[in-house]
């Protein structure tokens, strides 16, 4: 079974249909949407869930109030101005550090297990998917992209599956890491805009770290002529193959729209693209997995 994460460097290059695309055309796989603070890969893929799962992580303070005495001391120690005079937790400020309840004199502050969102397993017409959500605010999410992968991969043994398709988190943080650690290949999304190479050089360096073997496309690829042969040049000096340059197209948008897959939208011109895509991406697969043994 082989781990495929799609990454980006930044959020708005069109990753999450890339994966669609690829998913569409892919066979035997498990979708993982990572990107748990927000997710919209169930926004095309629609799935029906068959199971959920609280995802609990942390501790938040309780008052009670039967026991209370107002004398505010947790209130003047707390350095989150988590407790207001009242007094009364605010969630959103809370820690979870536990001063206030060591502190309390007459014990009426406990900490409980802070529920921060939820963890699913769905059908969809591209197969099963395990996807989560973050209540806002809530923290940990690396933690939860963590969960959601190790699930995935639980679901491609019981199903036989050859393959999960991680819909990463962009940028290079904890959850990020997270989709990240243990995969098997990294297909880096950019785009021909300013900050491009520079947010290609840093998820590619993250990769590389963890000793990932990288693939990248384009998108969006003849918004700037420079911008992409800074690209090209880098890929070239990295030893990185470049599989696809896709041009900027509203057929993207108007896959969206109607709810599908770009694939799906249009097959006679996408379809090709993808399955190319696809076979770049086996075929590095298949040479990584020769070199490992």
């Amino acid at each position: 079974m082989s781990q495929i994460v799609v990454l980006s460097g930044k959020g708005g290059t069109g990753k999450t249909s890339i994966v669609l695309g690829l998913a569409t055309v892919m066979p035997s796989k498990i979708l993982a949407d990572c990107d748990v603070d927000a997710a919209d890969l169930h926004l095309i893929a629609k799935p029906q869930a068959i199971f959920t799962q609280d995802f609990v992580s942390g501790e938040l303070a309780r008052i009670k109030a039967d026991e209370c005495t107002q004398c505010l001391l947790c209130q003047s120690r707390c350095r989150f101005e988590a407790i207001t005079m009242e007094p009364r937790i605010l969630a959103e400020h809370c820690e979870g550090c536990g001063l206030c309840a060591f502190i309390c004199p007459v014990g009426a502050i406990k900490m409980e297990p802070r529920h921060c969102g939820w963890l699913y397993e769905s059908r969809t017409r591209f197969g099963t998917m395990v996807h989560a959500m973050l209540k806002p605010g809530a923290e940990n999410s690396g933690r939860l992209v963590t969960t959601v992968r190790r699930r995935a991969n639980e679901l491609a043994v019981q199903e036989g599956c050859a393959h999960v398709l991680v819909d990463g988190s962009p940028g290079i943080g904890c959850p990020v890491i997270a989709s990240l650690t243990g995969a098997d290949l990294a297909l880096l999304v950019a785009e021909p805009t300013v900050s491009a190479l520079h947010d290609l050089r840093r998820v590619h360096e993250l990769a590389r770290h963890f000793r990932i073997p990288c693939l990248v496309l384009v998108n969006k690829a003849d918004l700037s002529s420079d911008r992409l042969r800074e690209i090209r040049d880098f890929c070239s000096e990295s030893g990185l193959r470049l599989v696809s340059e896709i041009p900027y197209d509203s057929v993207f948008t108007k896959a969206q729209l109607a709810g599908q897959s770009v694939v799906e939208f249009d097959p006679r011109s996408q379809k090709p693209r993808f399955e190319a895509i696809w076979d770049q991406m086996r075929e590095t697969l298949e040479k990584t997995a020769l070199v490992r043994l």
